[in-house]
């Protein structure tokens, strides 16, 4: 096979349709576009969705989804990553240096995830955890404070 062979497939191009060519030619007079109204005219018609000025069907819908406005401020932290930290007492300002949880983070979650063998002492209320990640710490000898 050469480049200059290549020719499309049987029926794929098809000849451009002559419209208002006289009624013979199947498409005179209205040129397809049928008798009066928007579509038939010239320029005359509206942006993707419009139904005429009935409310259109992506405005009928209801709004579906929510977005927190508190989610900036929160991060979670798995035991995995908490025990990256040498054992010892854990808070906030710990945890951003050790660049575990965004700087702009105001409150952190402990959630059961992984393993945890140091004994930490967890102190400040903004530092919470889960039933389970709770008892993982307590378990291997540490503790949360308020």
């Amino acid at each position: 096979m050469r480049l200059n062979t290549i020719k499309p497939g049987e029926g794929a191009k098809r000849p451009r349709l002559r419209v208002g060519r006289g009624a013979s030619a199947g498409q005179g007079k209205t040129c397809g576009r049928g008798v009066k109204g928007q579509r038939a005219r010239k320029g005359g018609y509206h942006k993707v969705g419009f139904e005429g000025g009935q409310m259109p069907l992506q405005r009928r819908l209801p709004k579906t989804g929510f977005t927190s406005a508190i989610k900036p401020t929160r991060a979670e932290l798995t035991l995995d990553n908490l025990s990256r930290l040498p054992a010892g007492e854990v808070n906030l300002a710990a945890l951003k240096a050790a660049n575990l949880v965004p700087a702009h983070a105001e409150r952190v979650k402990v959630i059961l995830s992984g393993k945890v063998d140091k004994a930490y002492v967890v102190k400040g209320a903004d530092v919470t955890a889960t039933k389970g990640a709770k008892s993982a710490v307590e378990a291997a000898g540490g503790r949360f404070e308020a």
